[in-house]
């Protein structure tokens, strides 16, 4: 066998083995393929709403709107003169899309210092303390995936300030994660996953 003819077996063997667990499913507006096609993100999330309280449907439609099911989710570059690259527009990461600093005071709270952004058992348990501490702090309810997503967003602080009512693109975000969250839903009844 010729070397152009490895070389290129190697790269179809690794492009084939390609896309990982951290990446996403397919057919992201259907709950039900989304979870037959990744039974761990069902596991992680039925697990997070034992300990948490928050449903599986308004875990999803955050995990949607945040990362679209991507566990190595990043924001996009900031650029100078559109040409110098000069850093991403946070440090929102993974899953959950957490920043550094409050993913730092979930482990240290939680005690858990190896999770990670990228694994999703870790990132549905970041999501239900997250959404668990607005519920108790805010008030908001844990089935109500619109506020609870301005609190994702904002931060208790800022969601307390009401800082969401000057963005209305984020008013606009906030509610189609609560159709999503209740498409979710209707689909994980009807196929009996919920």
């Amino acid at each position: 066998m010729s070397r152009r003819l490895r070389a290129l077996a190697v790269f179809l063997l690794l492009a084939a083995c390609g896309g990982g667990y951290n990446s996403a499913p397919r057919n992201l507006d259907n709950a039900c393929s989304i979870l037959d096609q990744r039974p761990t993100y069902l596991r992680a999330m039925k697990k997070s709403e034992r300990k948490w309280g928050i449903p599986v449907h308004v875990q999803m439609a955050t995990f949607y709107q945040e990362s679209k099911f991507d566990g190595d989710a990043r924001t996009p570059f900031q650029f100078v003169l559109n040409v110098i690259p000069m850093g991403r527009q946070s440090s929102a990461f993974g899953y959950a899309q957490a920043l550094d600093a409050t993913w730092d005071e979930y482990r240290e709270e939680q005690g858990r210092r190896g999770a990670k952004r990228t694994r999703i058992e870790d990132a549905t348990d970041f999501m239900g303390w997250y959404m668990a501490e607005s519920s108790e702090k805010l008030g908001i309810s844990k089935y109500d995936a619109r506020n609870q997503y301005l609190a994702y967003h904002e931060g208790r602080s800022g969601y307390a300030r009401g800082s969401y009512n000057s963005k209305a693109w984020l008013v606009r975000v906030a509610g189609s994660v609560a159709d999503r969250a209740e498409i979710y839903r209707q689909q994980l009844t009807a196929c009996g996953k919920i």
